[in-house]
């Protein structure tokens, strides 16, 4: 089978607001969600800044009953669950409420570290010989695929409910996943979506290897400044994201409202080789991925409107840019605009490809480029490659037709997602 597969619905929790219509105001504004936390200087961290959804009680009484709330303190599930219910109810779609599941329905929610405080509170009441104090929620909190079986369970879902994880590339690897099952006709619909945990014992990994600013402690909001020339690394963030996608045949027959159109997508790895490690991407694997995903979408590279970079606000992001014009064929005034969101919240981890295509998503309904925020100063190796203008630093009344999204994570391993504007084809 080859069928058409849109998004009918979409969530957010995320450092810049945990609705739709906060989170698409910040981007649109340039509002940054990047905060001082006196908790990491009380550690002394040298980066003390980092991007983290604001949540209070009357928030979590919206999603979770008071049994639920009991030693619940697994961030990353909690993020995943606010998102995962605002994009099932934002597609239209209620808890099923029969016996038997519903067998066309899924749940493939990522995460890279999740439950991260859940398990160093185990971890202490285990050495306390404490063991029956731990709850019986620890495990749900600390198991790679506690969200997706979560809200599996809540919705009822039958078709396949799993988890992935590659980095910083699971949410964007995540979607072509849901896309490739729904397109062969093996569900109808999936909630597709990732999360990233918070706090120190996450971020202290990043903090250690000296790759985040360590100089904006007092101006937080100026930190994260991807394709700037002043960039000197990027800010931690954390949150979720989520996504239901869906055949068009069943978005269709329910009369609900299409976001986007996935046209194509494709993952692969530059398996440490050609310059490729751990931290540094193959290139050739990253143009590799980005040609792969244009040719699967069946669009040609000039039709591209806008890319939304991964561009992290470090040394690498002139990389990617050389690696996109390269991939496309395009450079100077002819390349597309481009943006990237992690001036706005910071790296969200495994949850920026989820959140960072919801971003993307969200230009179509807008009818906007959304700016990017602290490059008034474009990296002079970028400006060789592109227009300034093609880089806009305040938001841009434009209907674009075809977003390209990608992400490049930790491990070498490369995600590109192409996404046109479903209404306009109409």
């Amino acid at each position: 089978m080859d069928r058409r597969v849109v998004i009918t619905g979409m969530g957010v929790c995320s450092p810049i607001g945990n609705d739709l219509e906060r989170f698409s105001k910040a981007l649109q504004d340039g509002i940054s969600g990047i905060r001082f936390h006196p908790e990491l200087a009380e550690l002394k961290f040298g980066c003390q800044i980092a991007g983290k959804p604001v949540i209070n009680n009357n928030l979590l009484n919206n999603y979770f009953t008071p049994l639920e709330l009991r030693n619940l303190n697994a961030t990353g599930l909690i993020y995943g669950v606010i998102a995962g219910c605002d994009a099932w109810n934002d597609a239209g779609l209620s808890v099923h409420q029969e016996d038997e599941p519903d067998w066309d329905s899924g749940i493939l929610f990522g995460a890279g570290i999740l439950g991260v405080d859940k398990f160093r509170e185990a971890i202490y009441k285990v050495d306390q010989q404490e063991v029956r104090r731990l709850g019986s929620t620890t495990v749900i909190q600390t198991m790679a695929s506690g969200i997706s079986a979560y809200l599996g369970g809540r919705m009822g879902c039958g078709n396949q409910v799993t988890t992935n994880s590659s980095a910083c590339t699971t949410g964007t690897e995540g979607l072509i996943m849901a896309y490739d099952r729904i397109q062969a006709g093996k569900a109808e619909r999936i909630l597709v979506g990732s999360a990233s945990d918070s706090g120190p014992y996450v971020w202290g990994g990043f903090d250690a290897m000296r790759i985040l600013p360590r100089k904006y402690n007092s101006d937080p909001e100026k930190a994260s400044r991807p394709m700037s020339a002043t960039a000197s690394g990027f800010v931690p963030g954390s949150g979720a994201g989520a996504l239901v996608v869906e055949s068009l045949e069943s978005a269709l027959s329910r009369g609900v409202r299409i976001y986007a159109e996935i046209l194509g997508g494709f993952v692969n790895s530059g398996g440490h080789r050609s310059g490729g490690s751990m931290t540094s991407p193959n290139s050739t694997a990253v143009q590799r991925c980005i040609g792969q995903a244009v040719h699967s979408a069946g669009i040609k590279a000039e039709s591209i409107d806008v890319i939304n970079g991964h561009l992290t606000a470090t040394s690498k992001d002139a990389v990617e840019i050389q690696n996109w014009s390269a991939a496309l064929g395009l450079k100077g005034a002819d390349f597309p605009f481009i943006n990237a969101f992690k001036g706005h919240m910071g790296h969200c981890l495994a949850a920026s490809g989820s959140l960072e295509s919801i971003g993307a998503i969200l230009q179509f309904r807008d009818q906007q480029i959304f700016a990017n925020v602290n490059c008034e100063d474009l990296h002079p190796e970028i400006s060789k490659i592109i227009a300034s203008e093609k880089v806009p630093i305040q938001s841009l009344p434009y209907s674009p037709k075809i977003i390209a999204k990608a992400s490049f994570g930790f491990g070498d391993v490369n995600a590109c997602i192409i996404f046109s504007d479903y209404n306009a084809q109409r």
